[in-house]
């Protein structure tokens, strides 16, 4: 499953242009004026648009603003590249002067799929060189230091130990791009398909110590390891070293933490006395809809931020 096809199919993605109309203020019964703003958090938690734009309106520059008083300092935004050139510096202009960040965005043509780096194909290579050109440019745009890479399917043709030569080879070349910008390449292992190459943190960790390059590290999404291999802390740990970058759902249903079986207070609590101060991308769903479904969502990481 695509990424933009995850937050499209969640009900995440709102229709509406970001320049048109939206709400330019929360409305009265908003979660600011019920008393849940706050503070900023302890960890820099990232939502996304459509988290809050049943209380701030569908204009995403006005939802930035909500999240802000929220206590959210990060946002994120996987499908930025489809974004005008305008909007994107909109974006990167309000972030810069509310003294926020912008976590990931996904590489364009970076997704998982057929354009698979485990085949060795050098037309494969070219997309994903192509796309980390192109993510240089954005990434100036809007600040961004991250962008996510899925090398691709299995090619099922060829011995695993040559697959991973292949992604190898491949993702040097996009850190050849990306390394001079000081822009990281996160690897995300997943657990959607198992036609996925990438599916295990240490499989990851394996890769991006091969390629050797500041620019390629992990990015370690907790639902997705939580359902390929478990042991989160344990696993973390070992793999810590190569672990560039974290985003959370809790599990089963990919929704905001405390709704499964995750201790996510436990989890956030490690990674703080890791010394983890990246930011924390809200890459999930949500439990209930509209204005209850906001308030519930604040409170849950309020819930797991108090260590």
């Amino acid at each position: 499953m695509k990424r933009s096809d995850f937050i499209k199919n969640s009900g995440l993605v709102l229709g509406g242009s970001l320049l048109s109309g939206g709400a330019a203020h929360a409305e009265t019964d908003s979660i600011a004026q019920q008393g849940k703003a706050g503070a900023p958090f302890k960890m820099d938690y990232a939502p996304h648009q459509g988290m809050f734009s049943a209380s701030a309106g569908k204009n995403f520059l006005d939802e930035i603003r909500y999240m802000y008083d929220l206590g959210f300092r990060s946002i994120e935004d996987n499908d930025l590249p489809s974004r005008s050139v305008d909007e994107q510096k909109k974006i990167g202009d309000l972030l810069a002067k509310l003294g926020m960040r912008m976590g990931v965005f996904v590489v364009p043509k970076g997704g998982n799929g057929a354009n698979t780096l485990a085949a060795g194909k050098q037309e494969h290579v070219d997309v994903l060189v192509k796309g980390c050109k192109a993510s240089v440019e954005i990434a100036k745009r809007v600040n961004a230091k991250y962008v996510t890479v899925v090398p691709g399917d299995y090619d099922r043709s060829l011995p695993i130990g040559i697959q991973t030569a292949n992604v190898i080879e491949g993702l040097r070349r996009g850190t050849e791009i990306l390394e001079p910008h000081g822009i990281t390449m996160v690897l995300e292992p997943l657990s959607d398909t198992p036609d996925l190459f990438l599916r295990y943190s240490d499989q990851t960790y394996e890769i991006c110590k091969a390629v050797n390059s500041p620019s390629c590290k992990i990015l370690y999404d907790v639902y997705h390891m939580q359902k390929n291999e478990g042991n989160l802390l344990d696993m973390l740990n070992h793999c810590w070293s190569e672990v560039g970058y974290i985003q959370v759902g809790d599990n089963p249903g990919r929704k905001e933490p405390t709704t499964g079986e995750i201790n996510y207070k436990n989890l956030f609590k490690w990674l703080h006395n890791k010394g983890y101060r990246g930011v924390v991308g809200m890459e999930h769903g949500m439990s209930k809809s509209g204005k209850e479904g906001e308030v519930a969502l604040v409170n849950a990481y309020r819930e797991v931020d108090n260590f």
